[in-house]
């Protein structure tokens, strides 16, 4: 599918302080896309700039191949603050609120509601809601006017993991249907979980951007252990290949590009050089470990 959002060398000054440095991606059609990155990396300034809250102080941007209009802004949902609702009124009288901010009608309510499972509770106060089905309402208002795009800035921030589980299922029906989602996140495991594309940011700088598959994962680690750690070590380095042979907790590792290890084929090694393995078990680097190689790079 085509890109969604395309950026250009955006850059963004407060002041004397740089807040973003010339980043540039796109945004592939139908993708779940995490922008990562610790606290005061930009990502909230980023969003903000694509949804026309900020202006860049250089750089460009186009959603659908377009520069931003009141067109272009109808196909995009947002949510970049803490639900702002009003707490002794319903859910649907909240979001008919917001339906008249937006002026996007009152015809999708229900199927709103529906969407983000909050329809039985449709006539409940915001008061009784918790922080997980307040947090779903807001991108219940997100989704008025059955917007082509969603961005969400840390749309699972302060919830508890009951919270957390119900916005990443949202989220994964909503792709599912045929959205594209723009989420900022600064928790690894869930971008690891719900992103099918990332891009991690450091103090304003774009580190890399991609699919989570090649950005976050790209090597196969093998752990291997043996009763006698000195000759399984001597077994290893005369594989073929030459690889860093890494020991840790008890047991040694070995570093594979993406989808290359055979285990079967070290077994067999192994065992030919008279050591038998009691541990043979393929990993894949953790988007926490890359995560964390990049940003303290």
């Amino acid at each position: 599918m085509a890109d969604i959002l395309a950026l250009q060398g955006i850059t963004k000054f407060y002041g004397s302080v740089q807040a973003l440095n010339d980043v540039s991606f796109t945004v592939p059609g139908g993708s779940v896309f995490g922008i990562l990155g610790p606290n005061g990396s930009g990502k909230t300034t980023l969003l903000g700039i694509v949804t026309d809250v900020l202006k860049a102080s250089s750089g460009t941007y186009s959603f659908l191949g377009q520069t931003s209009s009141s067109a272009v802004r109808k196909q995009i949902g947002t949510l970049l603050e803490t639900p702002n609702f009003y707490h002794y009124l319903s859910a649907v009288h909240n979001l008919r609120i917001a339906a008249e901010i937006k002026g996007a009608g009152y015809d999708r309510i229900d199927a709103v509601l529906q969407q983000v499972g909050l329809y039985e509770r449709r006539n409940s106060k915001f008061s009784t809601f918790s922080l997980g089905m307040k947090q779903r309402l807001a991108i219940g208002a997100a989704l008025l006017g059955d917007p082509e795009i969603l961005v969400l800035d840390e749309p699972t921030n302060g919830l508890d993991p009951v919270g957390i589980a119900e916005i990443r299922q949202l989220i994964m029906q909503l792709a599912g249907g045929g959205k594209t989602i723009i989420m900022a996140s600064h928790l690894l495991d869930e971008v690891e979980k719900v992103c099918t594309h990332v891009a991690i940011l450091k103090k304003g700088k774009l580190l890399t951007a991609g699919h989570v598959n090649e950005v976050l994962v790209n090597e196969d680690i093998v752990v291997t252990g043996a009763s006698n750690l000195s000759a399984l070590e001597a077994a290893l380095r005369l594989l073929p290949g030459g690889y860093n042979i890494k020991q840790q907790d008890g047991t040694l590792q070995l570093l594979y590009p993406i989808g290359t290890a055979n285990l079967e084929a070290i077994n067999q090694h192994c065992f030919s050089q008279g050591v038998v393995l009691n541990q043979l078990q393929l990993k894949r680097k953790s988007l926490e470990t890359k995560f964390f190689e990049l940003t303290n790079s």
